[in-house]
């Protein structure tokens, strides 16, 4: 009987990590505006991150997501507001002079673990192109932009995944069999010993 109990527990631990491994995925970058390591005439609407999945912003508030455009001498640019859309995470664009910067991001995975990374690109403006003036701190939506701002899409939010919540329903009910089968065992073995 002992055996036929390990063995339950043992296939119910195979059955819940199994449906786990699908929902560990974390989302990858697949595109960005602009492309990794490219160099831009133009300054684009808004700087933006795709993923590979939906991101999850439960809160609505975009805790957790965060994007960074820096130039070489640390300072910041873009408008600091933050729109969430399916896998894309955007903020409103502005540069400064002509030069070498980085895109920092961080967003939610659709499993809930946050996903950060970086990338360099090149602005080349034409000539005659006001450039906007740089931030010491990150900028923040809603503050006093520093020089021209790119509009960009209103916020919308992505839901939880009908998966993910399956998956962690699923989770809650296989740990309660497994304490209850537990419990059983030993109250057996307790009566079986006196």
């Amino acid at each position: 009987m002992v055996r036929r109990t390990a063995a339950l527990v043992l296939a119910i631990g195979v059955v819940v990590l199994g449906a786990a491994a699908p929902a560990q995925a974390h989302n990858s970058l697949v595109s960005s505006t602009p492309e990794v390591g490219s160099t831009i005439t133009e300054l684009p609407q808004a700087f933006s991150v795709t993923t590979n999945e939906t991101l999850l912003d439960l809160s609505g508030d975009g805790a957790g997501f965060a994007m960074q455009v820096k130039d070489t001498d640390g300072a910041y640019y873009g408008d600091g507001c933050y729109s969430i859309v399916d896998a894309t995470l955007s903020m409103g664009a502005t540069l400064g002079e002509a030069g070498d910067y980085t895109l920092l991001w961080q967003v939610v995975s659709a499993d809930g673990h946050p996903v950060s990374g970086e990338f360099d690109f090149t602005w080349a403006p034409a000539a005659g192109i006001e450039p906007s003036a740089g931030s010491p701190t990150p900028p923040s939506c809603g503050g006093e932009a520093s020089g021209p701002v790119s509009t960009n899409a209103p916020r919308e939010h992505a839901n939880a995944n009908l998966s993910d919540v399956l998956w962690i329903g699923g989770a809650i009910i296989a740990v309660a069999v497994a304490a209850l089968i537990a419990f059983l065992v030993i109250g057996r073995r307790r009566r079986t010993t006196t």
